[in-house]
């Protein structure tokens, strides 16, 4: 099944060539979304359909057809008329088999079973009118599970933030390809399990995806020969601890390892504590200069002071891969020049702002990050020509071209202190085992998540994770992926 990721031109398009081909998408979305049905439901359970007035409400007809003549009792809503002919087309076959329609709500609706969200798709973008923000008001009181078709009523599919009203949906079975929306953002919470459909398209016709739901892949780079040293897994060098702040570095530092770094060498602002009992493989020296390495970390409790400056300046002009988190960013935010500098690198650069410090970087506030964070962190990352880490709710990886990967992995248990530089120790680790930058960013990220993914099935819930808990899991997760990976090509060692 495609994880490719398409613009909504390019969804558009598709529509429109399906339709010259005689594919009728609707009727293959609405025979998808009942089959969904009757494989979850017993026949006979109550079905309440709610239909808006374009093609998404004529999905919910095409079912409202198919699920009746299944055995399922069916009840349409439709508060306004159809807009469009396939939508008008699909209401004049249900009433002519004999289906009704309401326009609204019983003052005691009763319960169904199932609420099938058909009200709106991905067209819609403006607030809505204070009728509409009612009828969704009343959906979401009848507690039934919901689910939506294509995108739940009121979630933007793209930018993944919510209109004045949201329809929120247990599941949504979504059409032709994945939107970002349902995975970043707002949308984890309120588009549930999400799966795809994509309905036997007649193809893309040469359209070229702009991302794709993230699935591990270059696992192959991180296969290990039995004959190999730490030498063969590279050095990374972790640059930050200032003073009160040590742990973010101990913390990127045994991430590092974790990750499968070779080596990894702390250059900590605060150099008082001389050995990490936790991880004493980890050298911890004065930064008074850069660690000859690798790969450079710059930023985890690095401060933001004289000789936190003059360690980001010099490793600017390094010809290693730079990953930049934290303090760095913010330093990189406020020195327009040394973000030109950075632009300007010919080694890889990495970037991993959480969205108060993407705000920083694009001078902007906050809440206009998470507005739209995919283009957010499209504008830094071409902006910067950097891998761009923007994380939150669905982290998005991009690259200086614009195309990016939606991670689902992770959830709420990273919600503390100190995630951000065990992601960051991690992404380094990755890069100094000869990874692509922008394959490490994305497997980092994932990894990461499942980590907590598997903390929150171990321990019931996300609540109580800490970020030295989630070092601990790294390894683990990541041996497993590339075992599987392993397995899937018979490849058990790089030759």
């Amino acid at each position: 099944m495609s994880a490719a990721i398409y613009s909504q031109a390019a969804l558009r398009a598709l529509e429109q060539r399906a339709d010259a081909l005689g594919v009728d998408l609707m009727a293959r979305a609405g025979q998808a979304a009942a089959d969904w049905i009757a494989a979850r439901w017993a026949t006979g359970a109550r079905i309440l359909l709610a239909a808006g007035p374009g093609n998404n409400g004529g999905d919910a007809l095409v079912v409202a057809d198919l699920l009746a003549r299944g055995g399922f009792r069916v009840d349409v809503l439709q508060p306004r008329a159809p807009q469009t002919p396939a939508a008008r087309q699909a209401l004049a076959r249900w009433q002519a088999a004999g289906g009704t329609v309401r326009t609204m709500l019983a003052p005691h609706e009763p319960r169904p079973d199932l609420l099938v969200d058909g009200l709106f798709g991905i067209g819609i973008s403006r607030p809505f009118d204070n009728d509409w923000c009612a009828l969704i008001h009343q959906l979401n009181a009848l507690g039934a599970p919901v689910l939506a078709l294509d995108v739940p009523t009121g979630l933007d599919a793209w930018r993944g933030t919510a209109l004045n009203a949201v329809l929120r949906a247990d599941a949504t079975l979504t059409f032709l390809c994945h939107k970002p929306g349902l995975f970043t953002g707002e949308g984890p919470d309120l588009a549930g399990q999400v799966q795809l459909d994509t309905l036997q398209h007649p193809g893309w016709a040469g359209e070229a995806p702009e991302g794709a739901v993230y699935h591990p892949a270059g696992l192959d780079k991180l296969s290990r020969a039995h004959n190999s040293h730490k030498g063969s897994y590279g050095c990374v060098g972790i640059v930050g601890g200032s003073e009160g702040m040590l742990g973010a570095a101990l913390l990127a530092g045994r991430a590092a390892l974790a990750g499968g770094a070779g080596k990894v060498l702390i250059a900590a602002l605060d150099p008082r504590l001389p050995v990490d009992p936790q991880a004493p493989a980890l050298m911890i020296r004065a930064a008074d200069a850069l660690p000859i390495c690798d790969v450079l970390a710059l930023g985890p409790g690095m401060g933001r002071e004289g000789a936190a400056q003059a360690l980001l300046d010099a490793a600017i002009d390094q010809p290693l891969p730079l990953v930049l988190d934290a303090d760095a960013l913010n330093l990189l935010a406020a020195e327009p020049s040394w973000q030109t500098r950075i632009a300007e690198r010919r080694a890889p650069t990495v970037l991993t702002p959480h969205p108060a410090e993407a705000a920083r970087l694009l001078a902007c506030h906050t809440a206009e990050i998470q507005a739209d964070r995919l283009e957010a962190a499209r504008r830094l990352a071409e902006r910067l020509n950097a891998v761009t880490v923007l994380k939150g709710a669905g982290s998005l990886i991009v690259g200086p071209d614009r195309y990016y990967h939606v991670n689902r992995s992770g959830g709420p248990a990273l919600a503390s202190a100190g995630q951000g530089d065990v992601l960051s120790g991690l992404i380094a680790a990755l890069l100094a085992q000869h990874m692509e930058p922008f394959a490490a960013a994305s497997l980092a990220v994932h990894v990461h998540g499942l980590a907590g993914d598997a903390y929150t099935a171990s321990h019931g819930g996300p609540i109580g994770l800490s970020a030295d808990a989630t070092v601990v899991a790294l390894s683990a997760e990541l041996n497993r992926l590339v075992a599987s990976a392993n397995r899937r090509t018979g490849m058990y060692a790089r030759s």
